[in-house]
């Protein structure tokens, strides 16, 4: 195993910025999941460790080695991609041999990998068969195998997810998880989609236009996101946002918007002393929802928001309600299985103690 080292990454497309002074340190063993929107540079900064892009400045090491200028083939790396690019003539067997031969492994030795891969996953009754005659996980899985008896020191896999079905995704996300856990290799993975990164990664790295947004584990990312955009990209459902101003009044906040206008309890200061123009985030599952108050209760209670239902959406063992505050202004509300409303509710929620986000309105950054 090896520690991968990026420093002041740089990459460039002509005038085009791709990806923009990256820094990011991954320990031995670990996954890490670079997420972020199309175009935000998360494949070509994978690609750039596996040697298929040059730097346009800066340096990549694995392990103690600078990488950065070395052909793929002298990085040790094995990477999956989005398309298993199997050879469609050749057997599973011939297909997780075919990269051992050209390297002048003993046969023996391609036979010992190759059982030992087949077994970790469980494709051993899949070696005489050629790829139209397997279904989309096993063929990844062949994919897999075929990076796996190169014994790499990284694992780089670009969205290698994407062509699956919704079940089939999940069912092969737990069995990568599962095979970083018995191989304990690095692994890099790269995904648009955020329930994936959650889910897979040690650490998850934001990327937006080319830069880091920021790097944590994923609890660390859902509960304190820096900037407004983490806060809206990572979380399903996706987090409230609603702008407004805040003034102090008695030792407290007061939230104001066109929508709502509500007390907040905070045990520390805003960083800001400009207020006049932030952002509130809650997520949609830090409301509660509140007994039938009478017009006159909710009139004193400043904490209590009054939202009338739009849309329903069960999700099984959840209940998403969107709903509308005065302004055309939406709420996610998510609560346990409920089955008793109907669209043109109406609802008193509530928010959990200090279950919120405050951002800055200009330049996005959290303020809490």
């Amino acid at each position: 195993m090896a520690s991968i080292i990026l420093k002041n990454v740089n990459k460039n497309f002509g005038n085009t910025v791709v990806v923009v002074d990256l820094n990011l340190e991954i320990a031995d063993g670990e996954f890490i999941v670079l997420v972020g929107p199309s175009g935000c540079g998360k494949s070509t900064t994978l690609r750039m460790i596996a040697g298929l892009e040059e730097v346009s400045s800066g340096n990549i090491f694995i392990g103690q080695k600078n990488v950065t200028h070395l052909e793929p083939s002298e990085r040790n790396i094995a990477m999956v991609f989005q398309n298993y690019a199997l050879y469609p003539h050749k057997t599973v067997y011939e297909n997780l041999a075919f990269g051992l031969k050209m390297r002048k492994v003993p046969p023996d030795e391609i036979k010992k990998k190759i059982k030992w891969a087949a077994e970790i996953l469980r494709i051993e009754n899949l070696l005489e068969r050629k790829p139209k005659q397997l279904s989309g996980g096993q063929m990844q899985r062949v994919s897999l195998g075929r990076a796996l008896v190169r014994s790499p020191e990284v694992f780089l896999l670009d969205e290698p997810l994407s062509n699956l079905d919704a079940k089939l995704r999940i069912r092969m996300r737990e069995e990568i998880g599962q095979l970083h856990q018995r191989i304990g290799i690095n692994m890099v993975y790269v995904t648009h989609d955020q329930v994936e990164a959650m889910t897979l990664g040690d650490r998850i790295v934001v990327m937006n236009q080319g830069k880091v947004q920021q790097i944590g584990t994923p609890l660390e990312v859902y509960d304190h996101p820096v900037n407004l955009f983490v806060a809206g990209f990572i979380g399903a459902p996706e987090m409230n946002l609603i702008e407004g101003a805040i003034s102090a009044e008695k030792g407290r906040y007061l939230f104001k918007s066109n929508a709502l206008e509500i007390m907040l309890d905070l045990n520390m200061k805003l960083n800001a002393k400009n207020l006049d123009r932030v952002v509130l985030g809650i997520r949609p599952e830090n409301f509660e929802i509140m007994p039938a108050q009478t017009p006159q209760e909710l009139s004193q209670n400043r904490s209590l928001i009054k939202a009338k239902i739009s849309m329903i959406e069960q999700m099984g063992a959840h209940t998403l309600l969107v709903s509308e505050l005065s302004g055309n202004q939406k709420i996610r509300v998510l609560s346990d299985r409920e089955d008793k409303y109907k669209v043109g509710d109406y609802l008193n929620i509530a928010l959990k103690e200090s279950k919120w986000h405050i951002f800055d309105g200009l330049s996005g950054e959290s303020l809490i």
